[in-house]
């Protein structure tokens, strides 16, 4: 049964859209300036002038990487039919030397039905990949290698890379080699012998920016003129959409989600969400719906863990429940506080780029805090120790490492599990909450 209702239809093509890489990048693919003409040209010259070529994608994850190459791929395939052959190796699957070898092999027979024999030793890959090579380069065929999670492959010995780029140096071989890696300094963990074989071609992939943020947001929430929707209706969703792009409000909810995780992946979960909670009644997509859909993007454990030891502090705020505690409840309650004044050093100190922090440290700046700003919340050694395996408990900080069992928890290095932004939010939910804290957490910052 077809769907008639104008809105679900809508829902239906938005998150199509949402779900299309190919459809949310092209927006980029007509500027000769964007990473997509860029790597385009790279490949596009090896199919062209019968030349070979390396690149790195360089980002953090989430930035588009593998989307916009895949994009390319496929133009390519389009354009050059019959003449370039892909090749697939992920880091985490294929870092060993043997195996990716054997990987490529399979996957060059698989493209030109051949045989492929599991019991292969690696000289035989190795020579086999090469005789393809030479093979593919006399018949003008293009072999483009992809190796995501690049910097993986440069653990160890690194003979695959090396075989590949000095293969590559040959006159009759016609390939690419494109890696993709989160490490921007993938390129410094090659030995010399591979990184003076590879041609040094970088493309960064950065979070967009605010220009490109306005203009995803209105390619792929605006609904197409020409469609089989109904006009009457496209023309006032699109106006009612255009008119929360630009309210204050809605960009508050972008300048929180961008805080949190500036990526195109995260983004394009948010607007997803953000359609998924469309009322189709209305058929419009309203400012509630986006709030109700960072919400839904953003849990915070940590934050609901600190909120565990805020419900504890509410709990002796309350005159009635107060004088029903028992001492040991009470002692957890004072020192819920307590708690809170050693996260906030902890922020502190990583603020001051400390190279280790444990509770000697943390004791030192919470005695500098009492000593500047002469606080009344001011708690024995002993006592503070107590608060400190608490908030090992609540997971809230961690030991850096396992090693170092038999040494006292006093000694042994730690790290904050919390962000700035959730400690900050915890302190500003908490209605009693020292000044203090608030003040020392803003100069950390």
């Amino acid at each position: 049964m077809g769907v008639e209702n104008p809105a679900e239809q809508g829902q239906i093509l938005l998150r199509t859209r949402l779900c299309n890489p190919n459809f949310i990048y092209t927006i980029f693919s007509d500027s000769p300036d964007s990473n997509y003409s860029k790597l385009k040209y790279i490949m596009s010259s090896s199919v062209t002038e019968a030349c070979n070529n390396s690149a790195l994608l360089l980002g953090p994850r989430g930035c588009g990487k593998v989307a916009i190459l895949e994009m390319v791929i496929k133009d390519l395939l389009h354009e050059y039919p019959d003449t370039i052959c892909v090749i697939k190796l992920n880091g985490l699957l294929h870092s060993e030397d043997n195996c990716a070898l054997k990987e490529i092999a399979r996957q060059l027979c698989i493209e030109n039905q051949l045989v492929f024999s599991k019991m292969a030793s690696f000289d035989d890959n190795s020579q086999f990949v090469i005789a393809m090579l030479r093979e593919c380069g006399l018949a003008h065929k293009t072999i483009i290698f992809v190796l995501d999670e690049f910097d993986l492959f440069t653990q160890g010995k690194q003979r695959l890379l090396y075989s590949l780029l000095d293969a590559m140096q040959s006159v009759t071989s016609q390939a690419v080699v494109v890696g993709v890696s989160c490490r921007l300094d993938a390129d410094q963990l090659l030995e010399k012998r591979v990184r003076s074989r590879f041609s040094h071609r970088k493309l960064l992939f950065l979070p967009p920016s605010r220009e490109d943020l306005q203009k995803i947001l209105q390619h792929a929430l605006l609904l197409p003129t020409e469609s089989s929707l109904p006009p009457q209706y496209v023309a006032a969703y699109n106006k009612k959409l255009l008119n929360t792009l630009s309210d204050d409000k809605f960009k508050d909810i972008i300048d929180s989600l961008c805080n949190f995780d500036a990526t195109f992946n995260h983004l394009l979960r948010f607007l997803f969400a953000s359609v998924c909670h469309m009322d189709t009644k209305s058929g419009f997509l309203s400012l509630d719906n986006f709030k109700t859909a960072l919400s839904s993007i953003q849990r915070q454990p940590k934050l609901e863990a600190l909120q565990v030891v805020l419900d504890i502090v509410t709990t002796v705020v309350k005159g009635a429940l107060k004088a029903c505690l028992s001492p040991e409840m009470r002692r957890k309650t004072y020192c819920s506080i307590l708690e809170l004044y050693i996260l906030v050093c902890l922020r502190r100190l990583e603020g001051k780029e400390q190279e280790t922090t444990n509770f000697n440290s943390v004791m030192k700046e919470y005695k500098d805090v009492h000593n500047s700003f002469q606080t009344t919340d001011y708690y024995a050694r002993n006592v503070c120790l107590r608060a400190f395996e608490h908030l090992l408990q609540r997971q809230l900080i961690s030991l850096v490492d396992n090693r170092g069992h038999s040494q006292s928890v006093e000694f042994r290095p730690v790290r904050l599990l919390i962000s700035s932004h959730e400690l900050h939010q915890g302190l500003k939910a908490y209605r009693s909450c020292p000044a203090i804290l608030h003040k020392l957490l803003d100069l950390a910052v």
